[in-house]
């Protein structure tokens, strides 16, 4: 492959991972790698984007989610097939993070709709207006069906709920779990139909947050998170039993 080196500049604040995602994917394209070949190592990719091995790996899970590359353990990735990057090849990445899923919505079904109660209580004016912008930005990438922006965008709401919340150790677990635990994010806009009702419930948290009525905020990042989780792990029983019945034929 030819050696091309791209380095990370930021024009606007960004989650460098999202920015190393978009790079990796150029990366496959402009190498003109072919499917079935493998991929750069992180330690590779570490030197050529001149960022660290943990933001590589975070990035490499996306594409590995997203269904751009196929991880084997010990051997490295390797480019996947576009019919890798259907629902088929997400499902089969679902069925395979069961556990890392459930694990990871356990942790925010404990820290998110704690920080809505106290961003109800405790947010400001420019914070409620900002979340609005938030949902309003939501609306139109989904829309649009922007997916990768979409991600970056639903991070934003939750970091600003949790900076609303005032309460500065909350904020640092969350943000704290989103980098080393992105998968919820990631799976859940990827669910079919999910982004829409995403609209929905997004509106109705910020609604009892500009009310400033705990319970009801509480309520409604609760019953957001809930029905996110359980349209994933549905989406993966189907998938397995769908698995079974062809074994069976």
């Amino acid at each position: 492959m030819e050696n091309s080196q791209h380095k990370i500049e930021f024009t606007k604040p960004e989650r460098i991972s999202d920015r190393i995602t978009e790079l990796l994917i150029k990366l496959i394209s402009e190498e003109k790698f072919k499917i079935g070949d493998k991929f750069y190592s992180e330690n590779v990719l570490a030197a050529k984007l001149g960022v660290s091995r943990s933001s590589i790996r975070e990035a490499m899970r996306s594409l590995e989610v997203t269904g751009w590359v196929t991880v084997k353990q010990g051997k490295g990735a390797f480019v996947a097939s576009e019919a890798d990057r259907s629902s088929e090849g997400f499902m089969e990445w679902i069925k395979d993070n069961k556990n890392s899923l459930i694990e990871h919505f356990e942790v925010r079904l404990m820290l998110d709709p704690k920080a809505a109660i106290y961003a109800a209580r405790n947010a400001t004016a420019d914070e409620i207006g900002e979340l609005e912008n938030i949902c309003s930005e939501f609306k139109r990438l989904a829309e649009a069906n922007e997916i990768e922006t979409l991600i970056a965008t639903d991070e934003r709401f939750h970091f600003m709920i949790a900076k609303s919340a005032k309460n500065r150790t909350l904020f640092v677990l969350m943000k704290t779990m989103a980098k080393s635990l992105p998968v919820g994010w990631i799976t859940s806009l990827h669910v079919p139909g999910r982004i829409s009702k995403t609209v929905v419930e997004h509106r109705a948290i910020v609604e009892a947050i500009a009310a400033h009525n705990e319970k009801k905020a509480e309520q409604a990042m609760l019953q957001h998170l809930q029905k996110a989780q359980k349209e994933i792990l549905d989406l993966a029983e189907r998938s397995w039993n769908g698995d079974k019945n062809n074994d069976a034929d």
